[in-house]
């Protein structure tokens, strides 16, 4: 069942796909002088793809084998089993599950320290596509335990992932403007992407969702790309640095800063907790109360 699994990740068969569309989009950028690749900066990324990958073998190997004891206990393994319709509710299920692991690493600091490097560059492109998150890939597939429960083949969730994930990398652009309304309404596209990598306050923590849009229509985390505010891409307070460490360690030193400056522990459970921008000791810099502060709902 392992072997089966692994062999059903696209991932490594989409590598070579990835590569030639950062060559291509870097020569027309350089062709045309649009600014939009900068050397160090996509050597940068190149190392945190590189990191992820090694990161991430341990908590695969075990997230592989709970799944699969859990798909061997579920009561709904033989009903859901491959058939057609099984696939469609898995792709909703798995965008739904992307969703909230997503929003949780931006609204959870000791989270958001292991997704923040995915953000941490200032331009937008399809080299910062492959600057994934580091330290999230330790607990990111406890999100999915629960759909082996619900009689999902381990096979089918880890497919369902990798396209969810093969999708996302097109969206990592500037090249590509706003699509058809309907397009837009349904699904993540490169202008709700944009936005969702902007240090704009009207941007921050907004359009998590994987492959379709509709969750954060639902939940309140939906914002639209305005003409009258184009995007500011980086973190509110940038690293300026391509050095590896410094891209994948910053906000974990710096939480241990914050946790060495507080004496008391339940400022420390808010530094760990709390999303991003809430401190003990200074002003509340959290997205939510910054929209607020600025009258933007």
């Amino acid at each position: 069942m392992l072997e089966e699994i692994l062999q059903d990740d696209l991932s490594l068969f989409a590598l070579p796909l990835y590569l030639a569309a950062v060559l291509l989009e870097a020569w027309h950028a350089q062709r045309h002088q649009l600014g939009r690749y900068r050397l160090g900066d996509t050597l940068a990324s190149f190392s945190m793809l590189a990191a992820s990958a090694i990161v991430e073998l341990l908590p695969r190997l075990l997230a592989l084998t709970a799944f699969v004891y859990l798909h061997e206990i579920s009561p709904l393994r033989d009903v859901i089993a491959r058939q057609w319709w099984a696939w469609l509710l898995l792709f909703v299920l798995d965008d739904f599950t992307y969703y909230w692991f997503h929003r949780a690493n931006h609204e959870v600091r000791l989270l958001w320290a292991g997704h923040v490097n995915h953000h941490s560059s200032q331009y937008l492109n399809f080299g910062t596509a492959l600057r994934q998150g580091v330290g999230e890939r330790v607990h990111k597939f406890l999100f999915w335990m629960w759909l082996p429960l619900l009689g999902f083949d381990p096979a089918m969730i880890i497919t369902v992932i990798s396209l969810n994930l093969f999708y996302q990398f097109w969206i990592h652009t500037r090249a590509v403007g706003k699509l058809h309304p309907w397009i837009e309404a349904v699904f993540n596209t490169p202008s709700h992407h944009r936005v969702h990598h902007g240090s704009n306050v009207r941007y921050l923590d907004r359009n998590h969702g994987g492959v379709l849009i509709i969750w954060d229509r639902l939940f309140g985390t939906f914002a639209d790309e305005r003409d009258d505010e184009p995007v500011v891409y980086g973190l509110t307070s940038n690293i300026e640095s391509d050095n590896p460490w410094t891209v994948l360690s910053h906000e974990y030193r710096a939480i241990w800063r914050d946790l060495k400056r507080s004496h008391r522990w339940g400022d420390r459970l808010r530094i760990l907790f709390l999303a991003p921008g809430w401190s003990a000791d200074g002003p509340d810099k959290r997205a939510s109360t910054l929209r607020a502060q600025a009258g933007i709902h």
